[in-house]
């Protein structure tokens, strides 16, 4: 099994550090001529969701990667992950538009308003959750399962092979999101 990490823009470092201490094999996708190497999930990471569309579409990983998620491709979205996922955006353009989901970018407002909390998380447990000028989901769709909550806000949710949190679990010190979606979506 090996995983492609997007590694454009964000927080794709920490996601591949989290992978390493799993054991699990890891690449970065920064460029077209990556996504010729075989991989059987993807990470989507936390950064800045419209600066990362635009570099998908730059760099022609955009059609690609969409046909790939599309034809069922685990694919993991934290942050602005979640955004790229989303079928609809609140102030904001969709990317993929992959999921059942309308996401509300920066719902927590700016920098100033990152917080940390700790939920309980689907199939999990309780979790720590790092929210980073996070987004939520505002609507899931009828075939979305909510996994998690905070302040009465959809913070994590799946959908066929997608799973997405407004959090970052990649840094955090709990393994137990990124164990919950290579175990639910890659090792069966």
């Amino acid at each position: 099994m090996r995983i492609g990490i997007l590694a454009l823009q964000g927080a794709f470092a920490e996601h591949g550090a989290v992978l390493d201490r799993l054991g699990e094999e890891h690449f970065e996708i920064r460029r077209r001529a990556d996504l010729e190497d075989d991989f059987d999930g993807l990470i989507l990471p936390g950064g800045e969701s419209t600066a990362m569309r635009k570099l998908l579409c730059d760099l022609n990983l955009f059609d690609p990667l969409r046909e790939r998620i599309r034809a069922g491709l685990p694919v993991f979205g934290t942050c602005a992950g979640l955004i790229l996922l989303a079928r609809e955006v609140e102030g904001g353009l969709p990317c993929f538009a992959s999921m059942d989901i309308r996401a509300r970018r920066n719902a927590y407002g700016r920098q100033l308003g990152s917080f940390y909390a700790e939920e309980t998380f689907d199939g999990i447990g309780r979790i720590p959750m790092t929210f980073i000028r996070a987004p939520y989901i505002a609507e899931a769709g009828k075939g979305v399962q909510v996994l998690a909550e905070t302040g009465g806000r959809i913070v994590a949710a799946r959908q066929g092979s997608q799973l997405v949190t407004a959090f970052h679990p990649e840094l955090d010190e709990s393994l137990a999101v990124h164990r919950f979606w290579i175990k639910l979506f890659l090792k069966k």
